[in-house]
Order: C-alpha cells, then sequence, then structure tokens
C-alpha cells in the first residue's frame, strides 16, 4: 500500500502539466494512506511527506516496518521528474503477486490504476502463440525485438498477424518534441523526451532512453531548443566506459573509437512503436536472448530459440557424442532482485522445465540474492556472457 501512495504521491508531485487543486488532492490521499500504513505510533508531518518523496521510499517507513522492495527505490530523479524504473517494479510486483495468486488459489493481485502494460503483454503472448506453429512464433517475437518501432511501410514488411501489429501504435507524447522521436542506439525504441528550465529562464532538453541501463550505456543527449519548426540536434551528455571482457561480445559500445552516430530526429508522422509494456517484456530482455542466440550461432554452435513456443528461452546444444551438454536458459531481466526471488519462489524454480537461469550483465549484483533462492530449486544462475562463456568452453569454442 505504501508503495502505490508513494507512486501516486510522486507523479501529483512532478507533474506540472495537471490542475494544481487536482494534484494537492493527491497528495493528500496518499499522505493520508502512509499515514494510516505507519500507524499512531509513528506520525508524519505533510511537508516532510512531501520531502521523503524525493529520497529513498524505505524513510516513509517507521524503523518497525521492514522495508523490503522499497529499500533504495527512488520515484524522484535529480531532474525533479518521475523515474521512469518505478513502471518496472510496479508490474513486477503484480507479476509476482499474480504469481503467488496461482499457487495459493485463494489469493488475488492487488488491482493498480496502470494493468493496461501487463495486459498488453499478455495478449501479445496470446497472439504469438495463437498458430501453435513454432517458426511463426519465432519470426513473431524475433520482429517485436529487432524493430520495436518504424515507419509503416518497414512494419508492413515484417509480415505479422494483424493480433501483433496492432501492438506498434503512434509514439508516446512523452518521446516527442514537436513533431519529432529519437531511437535509442541500444533497443532502437523512442527515447524519453524532457525539458528543463533554469532560474535564469533559459531552458535545454534531454533525450534519453526509458530503460536506464541503456541510458548508463550513452543513450542520453541534451539538446538545444530549436528555432520553431526545426528539429533538435543531439549531444551526448556522458562518455560512459566501453563494455569490456566477456560482456563485450554481447552489448554494444557507444563510446567508441569511432563511436555511434547520435541519433538522428525522425518524424512522428508515418512511424509507430510497440506499447510500452511490451517493448519492456519483449524487446528488453529479448535483446540479450537474441545477442546470445546470434553470438553462440556465430561460433558453431546449435541454438534454439523459445523452443516448444517459449517453454524457456534458449536451448542450445555443446559438445560432441558422449560428452554432449544440453543448455535450458531462461533469461530474466528484473530491476528488483528481491522481485524476482518472490517470484522463483512462487513459481517453484521454473514451471518450464529451464535449468539455467540468466540475467543480463547489468544486473549481475542480483545475483547473491537471486542465485541462492534460484539454487533451492536446483536452478543454476549466471549473468549472460558467463553462459555464452561456460557453454562456449565446453564446446570447445572460443567466446571473445
Amino acid at each position: 500500500m505504501v508503495m502505490a501512495a508513494a507512486a501516486m504521491a510522486a507523479k501529483a508531485l512532478t507533474d506540472t502539466e495537471q490542475p494544481a487543486e487536482g494534484r494537492l488532492g493527491t497528495l493528500l490521499d496518499a499522505y493520508g494512506r502512509v499515514q494510516a500504513a505507519r500507524g499512531p505510533a509513528a506520525p508524519l508531518s505533510f511537508s516532510r511527506f512531501r520531502r521523503l518523496l524525493q529520497g529513498d521510499l524505505a524513510r516513509l517507513l517507521p524503523a518497525s516496518v521492514p522495508a523490503e522492495e522499497m529499500d533504495g527505490v527512488r520515484l524522484i530523479d535529480p531532474d525533479g521528474d518521475f523515474d521512469e524504473d518505478f513502471f518496472d517494479l510496479e508490474i513486477e510486483q503484480r507479476v509476482v503477486l499474480r504469481a503467488l495468486a496461482k499457487t495459493t488459489h485463494g489469493g488475488r493481485p492487488a488491482s493498480t490504476r496502470n494493468l493496461e502494460a501487463e495486459m498488453d503483454q499478455d495478449r501479445v503472448f496470446t497472439a504469438l502463440r495463437k498458430r501453435m506453429d513454432q517458426d511463426a512464433y519465432v519470426h513473431g517475437r524475433s520482429s517485436l525485438i529487432r524493430m520495436p518501432a518504424g515507419s509503416d511501410a518497414q512494419l508492413r514488411r515484417l509480415n505479422l498477424p494483424s493480433s501483433v501489429a496492432e501492438f506498434y501504435r503512434p509514439v508516446s507524447f512523452d518521446a516527442m518534441w514537436d513533431r519529432w522521436w529519437f531511437a535509442c542506439p541500444v533497443c532502437h525504441w523512442p527515447m524519453k523526451v524532457t525539458v528543463h528550465g533554469t532560474r535564469a529562464g533559459t531552458r535545454t532538453g534531454s533525450v534519453r532512453c526509458f530503460h536506464r541501463p541503456h541510458a548508463a550505456w550513452g543513450a542520453t543527449y541534451s539538446f538545444r531548443l530549436p528555432d520553431a519548426g526545426r528539429a533538435p540536434l543531439l549531444h551526448p551528455l556522458s562518455r560512459p566506459a566501453a563494455p569490456s571482457g566477456a560482456q563485450a561480445v554481447l552489448f554494444p559500445d557507444l563510446t567508441g573509437p569511432v563511436p555511434e552516430p547520435v541519433p538522428e530526429p525522425v518524424p512522428v508522422e508515418g512511424h509507430k512503436a510497440l506499447a510500452r509494456g511490451v517493448w519492456r517484456w519483449t524487446t528488453v530482455p529479448g535483446l540479450v536472448e537474441v545477442a546470445l542466440f546470434d553470438a553462440l550461432s556465430e561460433r558453431g554452435l546449435s541454438v534454439a530459440l523459445w523452443p516448444e513456443l517459449d517453454a524457456y528461452d534458449l536451448q542450445v546444444a555443446a559438445g560432441q557424442g558422449a560428452g554432449r551438454t544440453e543448455f535450458r536458459i531462461d533469461v530474466k531481466d528484473y530491476t528488483s532482485a528481491l522481485l524476482l526471488a518472490k517470484k522463483i519462489q512462487a513459481d517453484g524454480g521454473d514451471r518450464g522445465g529451464a535449468e539455467w537461469l540468466v540475467v543480463p550483465d547489468y544486473r549481475e549484483s542480483s545475483l547473491d540474492l537471486v542465485g541462492t533462492v534460484a539454487g533451492e530449486f536446483g536452478l543454476k544462475t549466471t549473468t549472460a556472457s558467463g553462459i555464452g562463456e561456460l557453454i562456449c568452453k565446453k564446446a570447445g569454442a572460443a567466446w571473445q
């Protein structure tokens, strides 16, 4: 309840386009919910409540209440904007609640204001499986990963069934500047556009991928506000460290020695992008899945994507004869390690028969917790580059 109330309040606090009366009403409603959760022994003033919304959410709770998945979560970023990571956390929580409900019969997932993204994700997988054809499933899902946005002509050439193509929709307002949008150089989905004001009265713009790890790799830019009718010109905002070691095989280097070109403005008209839930839960983790598929296939291994209509993500055969080993892999990209661990517990391991649970290298810090819980159910864990190295070693091939 506190997480949902805090999200509602943080959104109201940062959404300056909404009427002040409505924002205040939402803040007071959320404040009352947090007060109820804290109890009479731990009162919280309204002014302090507003200040705490801009920091670690765990501070909204009294010391006697375990913070759990709220620990370390921040809803308002340094620019004073609502943090997009909470979109991931909301859906991760619902996935866990739904898995728990299936095992307890009487349980029900909590209702929220933002179910559309999760519903889109469920519906697109139903549409992909409809024909019960493995090749069609792989083509459809690969298309959603490799082309999450494009021109109407490009999307038509994907030749997707209408029940899948309907998830390509007009570019969302928060990814537009005037009549332009910019594709993330990592995932190729429209990036978030924000305009910042200063005390001196000047305004500048910033563009970054909605997925924080992609922004951290360099998908973050600034621009000067152009004259009316002209498209903005982006400038890289930072120069992050390039991927190194084993992970350099899978993850892009936006830094050089010849940097990736700065994203060009693309007209909104005549273009569409995947619904956000489909992008976040199909395209983003799918980038790791297809990168593993491509890298292992290039090294001569036998690899299958999403066998048995997505029982798990990859099936890889390494070695010959009696020394042949099969790797059944499921890739998980959760913002919260705690929620992923709870999902594993609720599922009793992996329901599809995977033996390896793999996280992207940028989630490596989650492996201490996730690995401990997964091990209770016989699941082995590692990073994406780690499984690639292990498979190649078994097959006698070079990963790097």
